[in-house]
Formats: C-alpha cells, structure tokens, sequence
C-alpha cells in the first residue's frame, strides 16, 4: 500500500490593517511612577502633607494651586469629621478641640540660660546642706522642751516668739543700758525679730544683683 507525506503547516496571518498600525505606533512609552498616595494629616498643626508628585517640570502654577485647593479641602474635611466641636460656655460659640501635635516644630526663641545660684545655694552646695520634703532646711518644727511638743519655727505660736507673751521676762542689765529712749526689754525679741527679717531682705538683693552681674539671667 502506497503512503503519502502530509506536512501540517500554520495559515499565514493575514496583514494588519492601517487602523492596527496606527494603534500600535501611538502607544505612550513607559512612564514613571505617578501613582497618586493619599495624603497624611497633622491636625494638632493644622498641618496636610501630599507626596504625590505633581505633573509637568516644572509644575505649572495652575497645577499647584489645585492641589493646594484639594488638600486645603481635605483637610477641612478632616477636621470636621474627626474633631469634636462644642459650644463655649459663654458666648455660645463654636469650639472645636484639636488632637496633640504630631510634627516636632523647631523653637522660635534659644533655650533659657540656667539661672545663676545665689550665694546661699553655691554655701549650701559647698557645706551639703539639704531641704528636707517640706521645701525648709531642717524642717518647719522645732521640739519645746517646756511644753513637750513640736511647735512651729515662726509664725502663730512660733518658736520665734517664745518670751513675747510672759508676764515675768528676766532682765538683761547689759541689753537693758543699750535700749534706746521709749524701748523696754520686752519688746526687744519682737524688735530683733524685724531687723532680722530686715537683713534678710537686704542679703536677698544683694544675691539678686550679684546673679544679674553673673549674667545668669534668663
């Protein structure tokens, strides 16, 4: 029996037409990534950041004043759906509270110099002396071995004033010749009481002055 050869072969695809060429030629080369990204908020700053890049090198001032348009709008949008508004008490007006910053902004004015230590702190720092809780060197109590309690250092019912309300005082012949005209001895403790406060006063403007010579003021 005789055989024949059959060859398989694939049809010929016909020519592209015009409109095909056309098509094909006019397709944009690749291009690089303008992908839009959504835009973040700041709201404590009143702040919107867009990073999707704009069109066009450089951008035209069309371009940029409707993107500053579109992120202006969002971010109205954004405040009056994320911020609660409430009147104020007074005049009824609208409030709306802001959420924390989350941008760290530069300071506008340098750090403040420290302050300069007066000449107690630099003696005290010197000699280790301390405040104890109260804020007072030693505490605001002193023990009175007459009454057998804690009273106060100054003040009402202050050690400080111990002897002033006496019937009998113990006469001090020295102290006694030093009193001036119309003075008696038992007003000297109230008399030593102000000068002392008087001295105090003087030595804590001189500590002032001599900071502001320092030049640690702030």
């Amino acid at each position: 029996m005789a055989t024949e050869d059959i060859t398989m072969t694939s049809p010929t695809p016909p020519p592209l037409s015009a409109s095909h060429t056309n098509i094909t030629s006019q397709q944009p080369p690749p291009s690089t990534d303008n992908t839009a990204h959504p835009p973040t908020f700041d709201l404590g700053n009143l702040l919107v950041t867009d990073p999707s890049p704009l069109s066009g090198h450089p951008p035209s001032d069309t371009d940029i004043h409707t993107r500053a348009q579109s992120c202006a709008q969002a971010l109205i949008t954004t405040l009056l759906t994320t911020c609660p508004i409430h009147a104020h008490p007074t005049d009824k007006s609208l409030l709306m509270t802001l959420p924390p910053p989350t941008t760290p902004l530069p300071r506008e004015k340098p750090l403040p110099r420290p302050r300069e230590k007066t000449r107690w702190e630099r003696f005290a720092e010197k000699k280790g002396i301390t405040k104890d809780r109260r804020g007072e060197v030693g505490g605001n109590k002193v023990y009175d071995e007459g009454k057998g309690e804690w009273v106060p250092k100054y003040g009402y019912k202050g050690r400080n004033k111990q002897g002033e309300g006496e019937w009998i005082v113990e006469v001090d012949e020295g102290k006694e010749k030093g009193l001036k005209e119309g003075e008696t001895v038992r007003g000297e403790g109230r008399r030593e009481r102000k000068e002392k406060a008087r001295r105090g006063e003087r030595k804590e403007r001189a500590n002032e002055r001599s900071g502001r010579k320092g030049g640690g003021g702030g």
